[in-house]
């Protein structure tokens, strides 16, 4: 590890809560150099859906790299982008009857947050942006004016102008009608905020704490936006691309946003990738008002084309399900039994352990510690760290969905005892 203390960044993270040097991965496994095999339970923040290194679409992508394919081309026309696109509106838009212009941003999902915030004060021609506390939208300037952790923005002084954040439906705020509140605060003349040119929301806060939006809300936020003339903007960086169950995370709401941010899965391979769906009539840009040197990733581009050719292969809704059904019956039953102070979240195949109501910090920590001690990687998340957050690849078998999950209860055995 000497290298690494030497020269990488004090800013590194992950490699602190998996202490080990992996060289190999494939489907839900990854491997370190000492030869120890480890389940994945985080598919690199959402970003593996298909798993590490899918036969299918590496294929593709070897195929293309053999013919000496474009590798970089900003945003000229090119084949691999011409067949991405003409995939993306058959698979998914026009199956779905959405109609979404689609945008390239940068390679990585802050980056068309970012977009959407620059085009929906350019649309609305107003300032404000309506978030959620609990939000989490990336790590530049715009975004992290509208993530709601204090702690990630502290850095970063002065992010928060013109962005008020509203109540999201958990805890406390469970507790009275959100979408009420954000009604009379636009009808109140004295309530001191103006009307926002957008609201930005995740249907599933996963950062925030895999805290699931109801279906009745989202619909009502819809409506709310509607009525007064405001841009609605999901972000399903990581929730999108059939972590839920459908390709959105929307669909089960029956609701259309104005602008939906893609990233993470929507390359199908972990390749940088990040894409703003703009309803046609918001798509005001002017030719280059908004770019970047790597809006174009061709290599993403043949990646994303494999995924969505793959995911025809059979019946990806119906298997998250059937997983889905796995994961929520033993975390009920052998997980959240275990003590009345433990709080099960979740939906498809992301699902949340909320430790916090024991009063210990350092729970969420020891027990993923000991999981990766047995051989699996996963993640916290929300606040302060609480909850244990299982975040597998969609493509997981179900013996290593079940074997990851019996090292979760051996590590809460192991800390909750101990």
């Amino acid at each position: 590890m000497n290298i690494f203390e030497k020269r990488e960044s004090n800013v590194r993270s992950y490699c602190h809560n998996f202490p080990d040097i992996f060289h190999r991965a494939k489907g839900s496994i990854i491997y370190s150099e000492s030869g120890k095999e480890y389940i994945d339970f985080f598919a690199g923040a959402g970003a593996l859906n298909y798993g590490h290194n899918h036969d299918y679409i590496k294929q593709r992508v070897i195929s293309y790299l053999d013919a000496d394919g474009i590798a970089h081309g900003l945003d000229m026309y090119t084949s691999a982008k011409e067949k991405f696109l003409a995939k993306f509106d058959e698979a998914v838009l026009s199956s779905k009857k959405l109609d979404y212009r689609i945008q390239f941003c940068g390679p990585t999902g802050t980056n068309a947050v970012e977009a959407a915030l620059k085009l929906a004060r350019k649309v609305k021609q107003r300032p404000g942006i309506f978030s959620f506390m609990g939000a989490y939208h990336g790590m530049t300037l715009g975004s992290l004016s509208i993530s709601g952790n204090i702690g990630i923005r502290a850095g970063a002084i002065g992010t928060s102008s013109n962005v008020t954040f509203m109540p999201y439906p958990y805890g406390f705020m469970e507790s009275f009608d959100t979408i009420e509140y954000i009604e009379s605060v636009l009808n109140d003349v004295n309530s001191g905020i103006e009307k926002p040119a957008a609201i930005i929301f995740e249907t599933v806060q996963a950062e925030g704490g895999v805290i699931v939006a109801p279906i009745d809300w989202m619909q009502r936020l819809r409506k709310l936006c509607d009525e007064h003339d405001i841009l609605l903007i999901c972000d399903d960086i990581q929730v999108g691309c059939g972590r839920t169950g459908s390709f959105f995370s929307f669909e089960r709401a029956d609701i259309v946003p104005d602008m939906v941010v893609l990233s993470k899965s929507i390359s199908g391979y972990g390749f940088p990738m990040s894409l703003l769906l703009i309803k046609p009539e918001l798509d005001i840009w002017e030719p280059g008002e908004h770019n970047g040197t790597f809006r174009g990733n061709q290599l993403a581009f043949i990646g994303a084309t494999a995924a969505l050719e793959y995911r025809e292969s059979y019946d990806f809704e119906q298997d998250v399900k059937a997983k889905e059904l796995f994961l929520r019956n033993f975390l009920n039953h052998e997980i959240a039994a275990m003590s009345e102070k433990i709080a099960i979240r979740g939906i498809g195949m992301i699902w949340g352990i909320d430790v916090k109501n024991f009063g210990d910090r350092t729970l969420s920590q020891r027990i993923t510690s000991r999981c990766f001690e047995l051989g699996l990687i996963i993640e916290k998340a929300g606040r302060n760290d609480s909850v244990i957050k299982i975040l597998p690849p969609l493509t997981i078998d179900m013996s290593s969905l079940q074997k990851g999950c019996s090292i979760i209860k051996a590590a809460f055995d192991n800390c909750i005892s101990s």
